[in-house]
């Protein structure tokens, strides 16, 4: 069976539920990817989770939750000094805002065994991973991540990565330059979004984007743009355009759903137009109702 490998951290969301209620429930940029993914492929794959928790109540309710979704937790860790990370969503028209409270959260640490990291990414036909997941770790433990992720690659893996840059978790915005474009070199298929990459690396249009990916060793890149034409590079140049136009409720989770939807398509061999479209159609879903995971 294939297996699709998303590595990050899982964390507790709060999401407004009206008059000063809050609802609970469990999402990260790439669970968000896993569980979509989840959905989009076909019995033939298996998607899997690698993640720290604790182990405390809270982490065990974000296990059951991986379990009951479908998601395998073979390479699930538990670390009994530390627990799940939090985060509650602040919305202004349909834009959403977060509050973190992830300093001691356990998946800090999840690459920090680089033997059980070697197993896990060994056995996965796709390993997908984001600059969130490089940015909480210290720097030896995503150089690790990076170097199994490599071996992988050379071996035929697919290795998905999205930059994700969120400049608040990095040390500085030049070790989050640095970092991602060393990801970039060891990517099948990279998924930046132009807004941020402008507001990191200075970009004046999704070309230089593109280019930048392409030339650090990325095989396949696709520049989201918020819905505005999009930019592909996949042995030639694909511009993407006319696609609808919605009304976001609430935009988290769009590119974690759209990654999903593209990779899963890609992965069942439709062409980057094909993934594109789908992965455009199922982020605007997402993004009409509250909260990261859609039913």
């Amino acid at each position: 069976m294939k297996q699709f490998l998303s590595i990050g951290e899982c964390m507790l969301e709060l999401s407004g539920a009206g008059d000063d209620l809050w609802r609970m429930g469990v999402a990260g940029d790439t669970l968000n990817t896993a569980w979509y993914a989840r959905r989009a492929l076909g019995p033939d794959w298996q998607v899997e989770y690698l993640t720290r928790l604790g182990t405390d109540r809270f982490s065990d309710r974000i296990a059951g939750f991986l379990t009951a979704e479908g998601i395998g937790s073979t390479h699930l860790q538990r670390d009994p000094a530390r627990g799940p990370g939090l985060y509650a969503i602040s919305l202004a028209d349909g834009e959403r805002s977060f509050t973190y409270w992830r300093g001691q959260s356990a998946a800090r640490h999840l690459a920090d065994d680089e033997q059980a990291l070697r197993a896990a990414i060994g056995g996965a036909s796709v390993v997908y991973f984001t600059g969130i997941t490089l940015a909480i770790l210290a720097p030896a433990a995503r150089a690790a991540l990076l170097r199994e992720a490599q071996a992988a690659r050379v071996a035929g893996a697919t290795v998905a990565f999205d930059p994700n840059i969120r400049p608040k978790l990095w040390e500085s915005p030049q070790a989050a330059c640095d970092w991602i474009m060393r990801a970039a070199a060891v990517s099948t298929i990279a998924l930046p979004s132009f807004e941020d990459e402008a507001g990191a690396f200075g970009d004046a249009a999704p070309e230089a984007t593109a280019a930048r990916y392409r030339e650090a060793g990325a095989g396949e890149v696709v520049v989201k743009n918020g819905g505005a034409e999009m930019l592909i590079e996949a042995g030639g140049r694909l511009r993407i355009g006319d696609l609808p136009k919605v009304r976001p409720v609430d935009s988290t989770g769009a590119g974690d759903s759209f990654n999903a939807a593209y990779l899963a398509a890609r992965l069942t061999g439709n062409d980057p137009a094909a993934a594109a479209r789908a992965g455009h159609a199922l982020a605007a879903r997402v993004v009409q109702a509250h909260g990261a995971l859609v039913r």
